[in-house]
C-alpha cells in the first residue's frame, strides 16, 4: 500500500478513535411542553428553577396587597411604531410571539428596560379562561406579556434573563367583550404562523394600544419567568384593569395554531399555553391604587346581592300590606231603606 495511503488511513483511524464532543444542548424551549411527560409536574427536574422561590405568576388577593405611593405611572417610549417599520410575528411552539423594535422602552422604573417580544397566554373554547395571573382567584380569557429586558445593565435579554433585575414584563389581563381593532392587527395574521417554526411580517403598529384604560393603575412584585427557565429574575407590573376582545377573536386565538410543524403526522392543537398560579410564599404585592382588591373586583357581585334584596323586601312588604288593608273589616248585606222605595 502507498504510504499516502498508509499516512490517510492512520489520521482516519485517529479521527474516529478521538471522544466525540458533546451535542449541544437544545436551546430553551426545545424540551419543555403544557402537556404530556415534558409539562409541567416536570419541569423542575430539567429546569431547578421552576422549583425555586419567587415563582410566577399568582393570584393577587386582599391579604398581599399593600399600597405603595412611589409607583409612578409609566411610560412606554417608542410604543407607537410607524406602519413603515415591521415585526415579525412567529409560532415559537409554545405561544405566538411578536419581535418588538430597539426603540421602544419603560420609563418609571429604577433602570431603562427594552422592549423584546411580546406574547399570549389562553386556554381552549370549551373552558376559555387562560389567563395566568389571577385575581381574588379568578382566571380572564387571556393574558398579553410585554417582555422588556435591562439594557443598562445587559446587551441582550438572553444575557439578562438570569441575572438580578435583569427582566421586566408588563401583563395585560384580557376578557370577552366587544371587538378589538389593535389586537386584530395580530389575530388577523395567525392563519399565516398556524405550525411551529412559522413567521410572517406584519405591518408597525402602536403597541400602547394593546394596554388598558388607566394603566398608571397596576400591581407590581418580583417573581420569575412563567415558562422554563422559570428564572426569578423578572420585575411584574400587571395592569388593575383588562382589555376586552371579542368573542370571535378568542375563538380565533384558541383554534388558529398548533405546537407541532406543519408535517408532523400527530398535530396537536395550541391550547392551554399557561401555567398555575404558584406559592407566593412571604412576599408583598405593591399597589398603585388605594382600593381595594375586594372594591375593584366584588364590588359589581355585592351590588347585585343588594338590589336582588331590595327587590325581595319591597315584594315582602307589598304582600302584607294587602293582607292587613283586609284585617277586621266585617262584611254585611245590604239593607234597603224605606225612604229608598218612595224616591
Amino acid at each position: 500500500m502507498p504510504r499516502s495511503l498508509h499516512a490517510a488511513a492512520a489520521v482516519l483511524l485517529l479521527l474516529c478513535s478521538r471522544p466525540r464532543p458533546a451535542r449541544p444542548a437544545p436551546p430553551h424551549g426545545s424540551k419543555w411542553s403544557y402537556f404530556g411527560p415534558n409539562g409541567e409536574k416536570s419541569w423542575s427536574e430539567k429546569y431547578p428553577s421552576c422549583g425555586g422561590v419567587l415563582q410566577s405568576p399568582i393570584d393577587l388577593h386582599n391579604d398581599i396587597l399593600q399600597y405603595d405611593a412611589s409607583l409612578v405611572p409609566l411610560g412606554f417610549q417608542g410604543y407607537n411604531v410607524s406602519a413603515n417599520e415591521q415585526f415579525i410575528l412567529t409560532n415559537d411552539g409554545h405561544s405566538v410571539r411578536l419581535n418588538l423594535v430597539p426603540d421602544m422602552h419603560i420609563q418609571g422604573l429604577r433602570s431603562r428596560y427594552t422592549a423584546t417580544q411580546l406574547h399570549l397566554h389562553w386556554g381552549n373554547q370549551n373552558d376559555p379562561h387562560g389567563s395566568e395571573h389571577t385575581v381574588a382567584g379568578k382566571h380572564f380569557a387571556a393574558e398579553l406579556h410585554i417582555v422588556h429586558y435591562n439594557s443598562d445593565l445587559y446587551p441582550n435579554a438572553s444575557a439578562a434573563s438570569n441575572k438580578s433585575e435583569g427582566l421586566a414584563v408588563l401583563a395585560v389581563l384580557i376578557e370577552m367583550g366587544s371587538f378589538n381593532p389593535s389586537y386584530d392587527k395580530i389575530f388577523r395574521h395567525l392563519q399565516d404562523v398556524r405550525y411551529k417554526g412559522q413567521e410572517v411580517l406584519i405591518p408597525g403598529f402602536s403597541i400602547e394600544e394593546l394596554l388598558p384604560e388607566r394603566p398608571e393603575e397596576y400591581y407590581r412584585y418580583k417573581g420569575s419567568l412563567t415558562t422554563p427557565p422559570c428564572h426569578p429574575t423578572v420585575l411584574w407590573t400587571v395592569f388593575r384593569n383588562p382589555v376586552q376582545i371579542s368573542q370571535e377573536q378568542l375563538l380565533a386565538l384558541e383554534t388558529a395554531l398548533y405546537y407541532t410543524y406543519v408535517d408532523d403526522p400527530s398535530p396537536r392543537e395550541m391550547v392551554n399555553n399557561f401555567r398555575r398560579v404558584q406559592k407566593f410564599d412571604e412576599r408583598q404585592v405593591y399597589t398603585s391604587f388605594r382600593q381595594g382588591i375586594i372594591l375593584s373586583v366584588v364590588l359589581a357581585g355585592v351590588l347585585g346581592i343588594c338590589v336582588v334584596l331590595a327587590v325581595s323586601i319591597w315584594l315582602f312588604r307589598k304582600k302584607s300590606s294587602k293582607k292587613g288593608d283586609n284585617k277586621g273589616v266585617i262584611y254585611k248585606p245590604a239593607i234597603k231603606k224605606e225612604t229608598e222605595a218612595h224616591a
